[in-house]
C-alpha cells in the first residue's frame, strides 16, 4: 500500500483507480488546462492545439470509457480532486454551520505524495475522507475503498450539528421571545 513520506499508510495501492476524470478535462473531453494555461507548458498546449485540445487520455466520446493513447499517470498535467462533500469511505456528508469554528466533519485526503527522488508530487490526487475514516486510514491497515460505516462517533458530532441547526432554524416570534412570565 503506498506511504506519506512519513510512513502512514495513504489507504490505497493505486490512487489512479480512484479517479473518475481530470479536473482539467471538460464535459466533450477536451483539456481545459491547454486551452486556459497553455503558457505554462507551450509544446503541451501546442500539441492538444493541434488535436482540437482533445484530452490524449479520454480520446474519443464513447461508451467504452477511456480511449486514448495515455493513462491517467501519463499527463503531466494531470490533477483530480474529489468535489463530493462525503467521506469517499463510510459516506458520511459534511454538516458546518454558518459563522461557527467547529472542526469539520470532513478532511482532504491525498492519495499522491512525492515520488521521494525529487520530492516533487507528480500528480495531485485529492479525495475526502470523515476526520475518524481518515486517522484509520493513516495510523492503521484500513483501505478508502473498505465497505465502511460512519463511526458512532461521527455519528454523533453530525447530528449533534443538526440539532442545533434545527434550533437557530427554529421560528419563535419576538412577541413571544421577550413576553414576560407576569402577563
Amino acid at each position: 500500500m503506498a506511504k506519506t513520506p512519513s510512513g502512514t499508510s495513504v489507504g490505497v495501492e493505486d490512487p489512479y483507480a480512484h479517479v473518475d476524470r481530470c479536473d482539467h478535462c471538460t464535459d466533450e473531453g477536451r483539456c481545459r488546462f491547454a486551452v486556459e494555461h497553455g503558457e505554462r507548458d507551450p509544446e503541451f498546449a501546442n500539441a492538444r492545439s493541434r488535436e482540437e485540445f482533445r484530452c490524449p487520455v479520454v480520446g474519443g466520446l464513447d461508451e467504452e470509457g477511456l480511449t486514448g493513447p495515455w493513462t491517467w499517470a501519463d499527463c503531466p498535467h494531470f490533477r483530480a480532486r474529489n468535489h463530493d462533500r462525503e467521506c469517499v469511505r463510510c459516506g458520511l456528508a459534511e454538516h458546518r454551520l454558518a459563522h461557527d469554528d467547529e472542526r469539520p466533519l470532513l478532511e482532504e485526503h491525498h492519495l499522491s505524495y512525492p515520488d521521494g527522488t525529487d520530492g516533487e508530487t507528480s500528480h495531485e490526487i485529492t479525495v475526502y475522507l470523515c476526520r475518524w475514516c481518515h486517522a484509520k486510514v493513516h495510523d492503521s491497515w484500513a483501505r478508502i475503498d473498505d465497505d465502511a460505516a460512519p463511526d458512532p462517533e461521527a455519528i454523533a458530532e453530525r447530528e449533534g450539528r443538526r440539532s442545533r441547526e434545527r434550533d437557530e432554524l427554529a421560528f419563535e416570534s419576538a412577541a413571544d421571545r421577550y413576553r414576560s412570565d407576569d402577563e
